[in-house]
C-alpha cells in the first residue's frame, strides 16, 4: 500500500481590505472580517473552507457568482486568493468557471497536493450527463507562467483532471476535501451514485495513468453499510488504512463512521460505529485523528437535546469504543465540516447554526482535569457572517480562518442571504 498523507496545508471588482477592529469574546479572541463577497466576478456563497500557504496568503472557492454563463445572475462560482500584506488583504479572483466542461459550482476546499499545486471538485459542470447539468470533476489549478503575465491579475490555469459520468464512478461530489499519496494519487468521496437509480454513494481513487488520471471505485456503499458520504472525504493512518463517515445508512439509518483496508490490492469496509439518533445523526462531517490513532468527528443533528453532538472514536483490543464528547444546545445544530486538531489536542470547529445569535459560532472544546469544556470563540450575528459551513484552518501562529455561506454584504445582489464572507480570529 503507498504511503498516504493529508494535504491540509497546503472578473469585475478588486477590492484592498484592510484588517478592521472585531468583536471580542470573553477570552479576548479577536474577530475581523477579511473579506465580503458581493455576487459579482468575485463570487458569492463560499460553501467552502480556507487553504493558507507559507506566506499567509489565502486560497478558496465560492459556488455561485464569477462568470454569469450558468444561470444569470448566479454566475457557476470562483477560485480566489486573499493576498496578505502585513495586516492587510489583497482580493483577487484566480478563475471564474464557465459551468461548461471545466465544471460549475465549486464548494470543496483547495487543497495543496505533492506537486505544490492547488486541487478541488466542482459539484456540477464536467460531463453532459446528470440531468444536463454535469455531474462534477476533479480539477487542478496552477499559476501563469510569469513571462505570460504582464498585469498584477492574471488569471490561473485549470485543468480538468477527472470527470464523473453519474454511473458507477458516483456524481456530485460535494464539499469533502481531497486526499494524495506520496506518488500524487487521489483519494475522496462522492454522495451519489448513478444518477437516477441510487444514493448510497462511493469511495474512489484517481490513479496516475499516461499523464492523466483512471478512477478506480474503492467502496460502493449500499446503505445497510451506510450511504452518502457527504462531505467526509477520507483519512489515512500509517498503515494506509482509510477512514470516512456517511451522513445517513447503516444499522439504524442515521449514518457510520467506516474504515478502508487494503489487503494484496483488494478494498474491505469495516463499519466502525452504527449511529442510532441518540449518539447523532446527519453525519455531513468527515474525521480528524490524534497521534494514539483516536478518531475525532461530528453530528449536524442528534444527540440527547437534537442539536448535534462532538464524538471520539478510541481503538482498542476488543474494538473501538464510541464517547460522545459534547451535546449541542436543542436550538442550534453541529458542525457540517470536520474538526481540526491543534498540538495540545484540543478541538475547533464551526457550528453550522444557533449560537447566541442564531447565525453559528465558531467554538473550541478543550480536555482538562479529565473533562472536554466547550468556549465559543466567535457567534455570527449576520452581518458579520452567518452559517459558517466549512472547515476551519490554522496557521502556525495558532491563528484561525474560515468562511461563512451567507451574511456580509447585504446591499449588494445577495441582499435577502448576504453573500457570504471570509473571516480571522487571532489568539
Amino acid at each position: 500500500m503507498r504511503g498516504l498523507a493529508t494535504s491540509f496545508f497546503l472578473f469585475a471588482v478588486f477590492v484592498v481590505v484592510l484588517s478592521p477592529a472585531g468583536s471580542q469574546s470573553a477570552q479576548a479572541q479577536s474577530f475581523q472580517v477579511l473579506y465580503a463577497f458581493t455576487n459579482g466576478i468575485d463570487g458569492a456563497t463560499p460553501f467552502s473552507g480556507i487553504t493558507v500557504d507559507g506566506a499567509g496568503n489565502l486560497y478558496g472557492t465560492t459556488s455561485l457568482g464569477g462568470k454569469l454563463t450558468c444561470n444569470p445572475p448566479w454566475g457557476c462560482g470562483t477560485a480566489y486568493r486573499l493576498k496578505r500584506s502585513g495586516s492587510s488583504y489583497t482580493f483577487s479572483p484566480l478563475y471564474g468557471f464557465e459551468g461548461g466542461a471545466d465544471g460549475s459550482g465549486p464548494e470543496s476546499r483547495l487543497n495543496y497536493g505533492p506537486d505544490g499545486a492547488l486541487y478541488g471538485t466542482t459539484d456540477e459542470g464536467g460531463s453532459i450527463n446528470c440531468g444536463g447539468l454535469g455531474c462534477g470533476t476533479v480539477f487542478k489549478l496552477l499559476p501563469p507562467a510569469a513571462a505570460f503575465c504582464h498585469s498584477l491579475f492574471c488569471p490561473w490555469k485549470e485543468t480538468v483532471l477527472y470527470s464523473f459520468s453519474g454511473s458507477s464512478d458516483g456524481y456530485w461530489p460535494f464539499s469533502a476535501d481531497l486526499l494524495f499519496d506520496s506518488t500524487g494519487n487521489i483519494y475522496g468521496t462522492v454522495p451519489y451514485t448513478t444518477y437516477g437509480s441510487d444514493v448510497y454513494g462511493v469511495a474512489y481513487e484517481l490513479t496516475r495513468s499516461n499523464g492523466g488520471y483512471t478512477q478506480s471505485v474503492l467502496h460502493s456503499f449500499a446503505g445497510s453499510d451506510g450511504s452518502q458520504p457527504w462531505n467526509s472525504g477520507l483519512i489515512a493512518d500509517s498503515a494506509g488504512n482509510l477512514y470516512g463517515t456517511t451522513a445517513a445508512g447503516g444499522l439504524y439509518g442515521y449514518g457510520t463512521v467506516f474504515e478502508l483496508t487494503n489487503v494484496a490490492g483488494t478494498w474491505t469496509e469495516t463499519v466502525l460505529h452504527n449511529f442510532d439518533d441518540y449518539d447523532g445523526s446527519n453525519v455531513f462531517a468527515g474525521l480528524v485523528a490524534d497521534q494514539p490513532g483516536n478518531l475525532y468527528g461530528a453530528t449536524n443533528i442528534g444527540g440527547s437535546t437534537g442539536g448535534g453532538t462532538i464524538f471520539e472514536l478510541s481503538p482498542g483490543a476488543s474494538g473501538w469504543t464510541f464517547n460522545t464528547l459534547y451535546t449541542f444546545p436543542h436550538n442550534g445544530c453541529g458542525p457540517q465540516a470536520s474538526l481540526i486538531i491543534d498540538a495540545a489536542g484540543d478541538l475547533y470547529g464551526a457550528q453550522a447554526c444557533g449560537g447566541a445569535h442564531g447565525a453559528g459560532a465558531i467554538f473550541k472544546l478543550a480536555f482538562s482535569n479529565g473533562n472536554w469544556t466547550y468556549t465559543s470563540l466567535h457567534d455570527f450575528n449576520f452581518t458579520d457572517g452567518d452559517n459558517p459551513s466549512g472547515r476551519l484552518t490554522q496557521d502556525s501562529s495558532g491563528n484561525l480562518y474560515g468562511t461563512t455561506v451567507y451574511g456580509g454584504d447585504y446591499n449588494g445582489l445577495c441582499q435577502n442571504y448576504g453573500c457570504g464572507v471570509v473571516w480571522k480570529i487571532t489568539p
